[in-house]
């Protein structure tokens, strides 16, 4: 079975490092230059020059150029982890097996863009997924070949959650990828009537409004913090990125009702304390030259 891999970020990176030790025939892999679109870039060409497989970069994977470079290997399937563009149907009909992509959220539910940033967010948010399925012409939608429940603990930071997705995915190829070879595995359909889509995040998502809850805060702060962009507040006409924040639970319970939302309440331990809508927050974290003051407001 001859495999096209088409990747571009840290996950790609592992995922087709994974295939390689697993035995898995890669004859040729396209990606591309970093270019800001993913935070988690990670450059795959120099894993390709040590197993020595024809690697391709191009910022357009449904070039008629990708197209005749594909055609020169004859996969017989592709994977496609960490990348941007939606595959049209000229380059899958090239691959008779299909392309298997990869998603971390539990198909159906939660397609679109940012899953693991919006499942961080979202305050009701127990478990994520890491799902492998047959990519058709829409987004998320195709059929399903692995799928596996991964759980969410409040601590965690997005690395925290990236990595272990991440490893539950790496043992679900491991699995998988025999039954491929063997052609034993199965394909189960989406079923299209329990789905919902997320939306591409903005700038103004990272925003941090004091006005919101310190839980929301916290759970916003968490899920952009690195390998992505980060949270960020205003101060003196300036972004400020903030990487690390937390809940204030002693020490500032019984903080008075008339304090309003934004203001500095405490200096610490090289970070600050404010006010949110209930509470406060602690910045663990920030990109301050020098910290704010107490008194002042963000």
């Amino acid at each position: 079975m001859k495999i096209l891999f088409i990747g571009t970020v840290q996950f790609s990176f592992d995922a087709l490092e994974s295939i390689l030790k697993e035995g898995g025939n890669v004859v040729a892999v396209i990606t591309q230059d970093k270019a800001g679109i993913n935070s988690d870039f990670k450059e795959i060409e120099p894993l390709c020059e040590k197993n020595k497989i024809p690697c391709m970069k191009t910022d357009n994977i449904n070039s008629s150029k990708v197209q005749s470079w594909v055609k020169n290997f004859a996969p017989d399937l592709a994977f496609c982890f960490g990348w941007s563009q939606l595959i049209k149907m000229e380059l899958m009909s090239l691959i008779p097996m299909g392309i298997v992509g990869f998603h971390p959220a539990l198909l159906p539910k939660n397609r679109g863009r940012h899953p693991l940033i919006w499942a961080l967010i979202l305050d009701k948010m127990e478990f994520t997924g890491a799902t492998f399925f047959f990519m058709d012409e829409g987004a998320d939608t195709g059929d399903i070949l692995s799928q596996k429940r991964v759980p969410i603990f409040y601590e965690d930071k997005a690395i925290d959650l990236y990595s272990r997705v991440t490893e539950q995915a790496l043992k679900q190829i491991k699995e998988f990828l025999p039954k491929l070879q063997k052609g034993t595995y199965r394909r189960i359909v989406q079923d299209n009537s329990t789905t919902n889509t997320w939306r591409k995040r903005t700038k103004k998502d990272g925003l941090i409004d004091f006005r919101m809850p310190s839980r929301a805060i916290y759970k916003l702060v968490r899920a952009l913090s690195f390998p992505y962009v980060g949270a960020h507040v205003e101060y003196k006409g300036q972004e400020i990125k903030i990487w690390v924040a937390r809940e204030v639970s002693d020490g500032y319970s019984n903080i008075e009702l008339d304090i309003e939302p934004g203001k500095i309440i405490d200096v610490k331990d090289n970070g600050i304390v404010i006010k949110c809508y209930d509470n406060a927050i602690w910045i663990d974290s920030s990109e301050f030259a020098s910290l704010p003051l107490i008194g002042e407001y963000l």
